[in-house]
């Protein structure tokens, strides 16, 4: 909410309003809000200040976590009184996992992209071969064998991630599709 919001909830008749300290964490938020509002109005005020959801916050007055449907004056909550935000574990939790699913679908896609590369290089090479033998020229039985191999320790290199790490790259691959659609 911003200043003109809370201008225009004063001059509402019996909407007196106050200032509450929110500490979170190493952060202090000042809110000025109407004496009437829940611990919901709250928590739906404190995403602008804090970046959590309503539903990841834990609001704690006297040591005591209150319902979102509690009014603040209710509670006894009054002018300058102070209130500590916690987040939620399975926030954090969730966070957490969300970030090392990102990462390991961030190495899987590269470990493939590393392999598409080295076959893109052979393929040039296979390119190369064909179009000398298309052209006449003899070309010795070493060469074939040699990009043979090559391209067989490619495919064991795919082989050889786990099926896991496939399916997370292909998901990561999706997703972005699905983003530029």
């Amino acid at each position: 909410m911003n200043r003109e919001e809370d201008l225009e909830w004063e001059l509402r008749p019996g909407s007196a309003m106050i200032n509450i300290k929110v500490c979170h964490g190493s952060n202090h938020h000042q809110l000025h809000v109407p004496i009437q509002s829940t611990f919901g109005d709250l928590k739906k005020r404190l995403v602008q200040e804090t970046g959590l959801e309503p539903k990841d916050q834990r609001l704690l007055f006297r040591g005591k976590e209150i319902d979102d449907q509690e009014c603040l004056q209710q509670v006894g909550v009054k002018d300058r009184s102070k209130l500590l935000l916690l987040e939620e574990m399975a926030s954090k939790e969730r966070k957490l996992e969300e970030a090392r699913r990102s990462d390991e679908i961030s190495k899987a896609c590269k470990a493939v992209a590393e392999v598409k590369a080295e076959v893109d290089k052979l393929l040039e090479k296979v390119v190369a071969l064909e179009a000398t033998v298309n052209g006449g020229t003899t070309v010795e039985n070493k060469e074939f064998v040699v990009l043979t191999e090559l391209l067989m320790r490619q495919l064991l290199k795919l082989d050889g991630m786990r099926l896991k790490e496939k399916q997370k790259c292909r998901e990561g691959l999706r997703l972005v599709a699905n983003a530029r659609a």
